[in-house]
């Protein structure tokens, strides 16, 4: 039977006041409390003993177990990734509206999206929870962007026309996605924050991949779900979303072997695939049989 037990509040910062930063102001924080949900371990062919299963089981469910417990998010994340700059501030100095983001997603947002910053496109999140996500990519990418939200929790419409248009509706329903999309006038980058249940997750990349733009890029967060089975994965599922990008990188190579394409609505167009801590990044482009070249200055041989 799933067990639940109270951890240690989380301290995050309200009416968008800066955490820990470099002025040296303190911050007014919120007791934020966090619930770890513990379930029975579950026993796999080779899993080894209980214990050992469990403390697994444990690591996989972080979200409580990983929560930030100091002040100085700055401080934390320059430390630990290195990383520094425009996002980095905007994120720590917080909006009137809640943003909760894992710390080492900042660095990955900004490697594969600061090209779009300061220009017209067009940028879908999934996902608005609270809308905090929205005024920092309001604040991020600029006044020129087409931003969009969608959720399925109705309260969410009270963010439409702050920083962005908000629809309601679920991640899983093509019809609605492809209205959406067709309102954007075509879509550049999809951010998958959505339920992160596996059905859901495959559903929404299977729609809305086809329609992202040549040179557009797609990223799902939150992709430890996949080992969850109450979202819908597993280690060994197959509806774990990193088997289903195994199987993308072999339609990537698809050149150099006879066994075909498992999905050539998908494969064909997906140029590239990074895997990080959680998220999974895939960039559209044009296909291209491969080619290849020897050169030598004249002369050589």
């Amino acid at each position: 039977m799933a067990t639940k037990k109270k951890a240690a509040p989380v301290k995050a910062a309200k009416g968008g006041k800066p955490m820990g930063s470099g002025s040296g102001i303190a911050a007014e924080v919120v007791e934020v409390p966090v619930v770890a949900e513990v379930e029975p371990p579950v026993a796999e062919a080779g899993s080894g003993a209980p214990a050992e299963a469990a403390g697994r089981a444990a690591k996989l469910r972080p979200y409580a177990a990983y929560a930030f417990r100091g002040t100085d998010i700055r401080g934390d994340i320059r430390e630990k990734y290195g990383f520094d700059g425009d996002l980095l501030e905007l994120y720590a100095s917080g909006t009137e509206r809640v943003i909760n983001k894992w710390h080492h997603y900042l660095p990955l947002y900004d490697r594969y999206f600061a090209r779009w910053r300061n220009r017209p496109f067009r940028f879908l999140e999934i996902g608005v929870s609270k809308g905090g996500s929205l005024d920092l990519w309001r604040r991020y990418f600029g006044p020129e962007a087409v931003i969009f939200g969608i959720d399925i929790d109705p309260k969410c419409a009270a963010f439409d026309g702050i920083s962005g248009q908000v629809r309601i509706g679920s991640q899983d329903d093509p019809a609605f996605l492809a209205r959406v999309v067709e309102e954007m006038g075509g879509v550049d980058v999809v951010l998958d924050d959505g339920s992160h249940l596996m059905p859901h997750v495959h559903k929404t990349f299977e729609v809305l991949f086809p329609k992202l733009s040549y040179g557009g890029t797609y990223m799902i967060e939150d992709l430890h779900t996949a080992y969850l089975r109450r979202y819908g994965g597993g280690f060994r599922s197959g509806e774990n979303f990193f088997n289903f990008a195994r199987r993308m990188v072999d339609d990537m190579h698809r050149w150099y072997h006879t066994h075909g394409e498992r999905r050539p609505d998908l494969g064909p167009d997906c140029s590239g695939i990074h895997i990080h801590d959680s998220v999974a990044v895939f960039d559209k482009d044009r296909p291209f049989a491969p080619t290849h070249s020897r050169v030598a200055a004249r002369g050589r041989a």
